[in-house]
């Protein structure tokens, strides 16, 4: 793979959109090159904000790309180039701003960096600086990193993998009724998976994110915004939670900790980390207070499995070596404990993933079928009709 081209092709599609700068840095954090006019200064800055320490870090423990913010909504990336698992050079995009921000912002948020020795002059020059920095839609911006991943790699991601996720505040605008119709439905698709306990919730969270990334909420102070929209988020999970069958005293006592991890955060990366964590864990333990315990373990691993795996092809005879029954002896099992056919229960499994998808993403019939390794589309729209009883068309128009 020649990264240099692929990233010389990346940063003239990033400018056609905005000016967001690319940065390249060794192992070391050593910066080697940039395209930003203002290198010294918005270079300066990633590092004394304790960003690019975090990065190098995190290259550390992880593969995908990050998110990295401050306490007043400035907001970088980074991707990593690897060799044998180790650093080779660290890719980084921005700055930027996750929503508009005022003088006095930044101000109240430089307040978190007091103990840092800046001079007067340097924190003018700054303050001036970053009253220029574009304002980029979270949504874009982790296209922009996703991106950039793949020209480092070669290998796609979706939203849902990058590090820190973060709430777009400003994805739907208020005179536009229908997206608002739109993040309502996403938003609702969301709950519905923590109330079934829906363990392969990733790839269509992921896709909901291109519409909704939460709950907008909007305020003067970029971290107190991201605080009140996570907090919001948390006790709508932690309600659906309760409609799923978690216990009320676990349900509220697992929201009242992230509530206060949430208000505890003095960084919008930090806040951004915790949704996704928040998310799953309330869909895991929904998961596990619905599994029926009249299930025996070899048949409750394959349903997991079937749920878990429901954009794949699956058999019987694979689910036989799962659990190492023969496939005879697992079919009779199956149906005796769950009341269908392996056949059916993947076919239902399936179709309810694609209730999701049609309901909280804007994917073709065609593209849901492909997804949910259906073969073709008109088989995808015959067992869809057989099981709710609608086309796959129909069913998006009257949800």
């Amino acid at each position: 793979m020649d990264v240099v081209k692929n990233m010389e092709l990346f940063q003239e599609l990033v400018r056609c959109g905005n000016d967001i700068y690319t940065w390249c840095y060794d192992a070391d954090g050593q910066l080697l090159c940039s395209n930003c006019p203002d290198e010294a200064l918005l270079g300066s800055a990633f590092s004394f904000l304790g960003c690019r320490d975090r990065a190098l870090q995190l290259a550390k423990e992880v593969d995908v790309p990050v998110y990295l913010g401050t306490a007043f909504g400035l907001i970088w990336g980074a991707a990593f180039e690897k060799e044998n698992g180790e650093l080779r050079r660290m890719y980084v995009i921005g700055p930027a701003y996750f929503s508009n921000v005022s003088h006095a912002d930044i101000e109240s948020g430089f307040k978190n960096y007091s103990h840092l020795e800046i001079s007067l002059a340097w924190k003018h020059q700054l303050m001036e600086r970053f009253s220029r920095i574009p304002v980029a839609q979270n949504i874009v911006f982790a296209r922009y990193l996703l991106m950039l991943h793949y020209c480092l790699t070669g290998v796609r991601l979706d939203a849902s993998e990058i590090n820190f996720q973060a709430s777009d505040h400003k994805l739907v605008t208020a005179n536009d009724r229908r997206d608002r119709h739109k993040v309502w439905m996403a938003e609702q698709a969301m709950l519905q998976m923590v109330r079934n306990g829906d363990l392969n919730y990733r790839s269509a969270l992921s896709k909901s994110m291109l519409i909704s990334s939460g709950v907008p909420v909007s305020g003067k102070d970029p971290l107190r915004q991201a605080k009140t929209t996570t907090v919001v988020f948390t006790t709508l999970v932690c309600r659906a939670a309760i409609d799923g069958g978690l216990s009320p005293e676990e349900a509220y006592a697992l929201g009242d900790s992230y509530i206060q991890a949430t208000e505890n955060a003095v960084t919008y990366d930090e806040v951004s980390a915790i949704p996704l964590l928040m998310y799953d864990d309330f869909i895991r333990r929904v998961h596990k207070c619905r599994t029926n315990p009249k299930l025996s373990a070899p048949i409750q691993t394959c349903c997991d499995y079937i749920e878990m795996h429901s954009n794949q092809r699956i058999r019987a005879r694979d689910l036989a070596v799962l659990v190492g029954y023969t496939e005879y002896y697992l079919t009779h099992k199956f149906k005796e404990e769950t009341g269908f056919c392996i056949n059916d229960y993947v076919k239902n499994v399936k179709i309810e993933r694609a209730k999701v998808l049609l309901k909280s993403t804007q994917m073709s019939v065609q593209e849901i079928s492909e997804e949910l390794a259906f073969g073709t589309r008109n088989y995808f729209t015959r067992v869809f009709t057989e099981i709710v009883g609608y086309t796959p068309l129909a069913y998006r128009e009257k949800k």
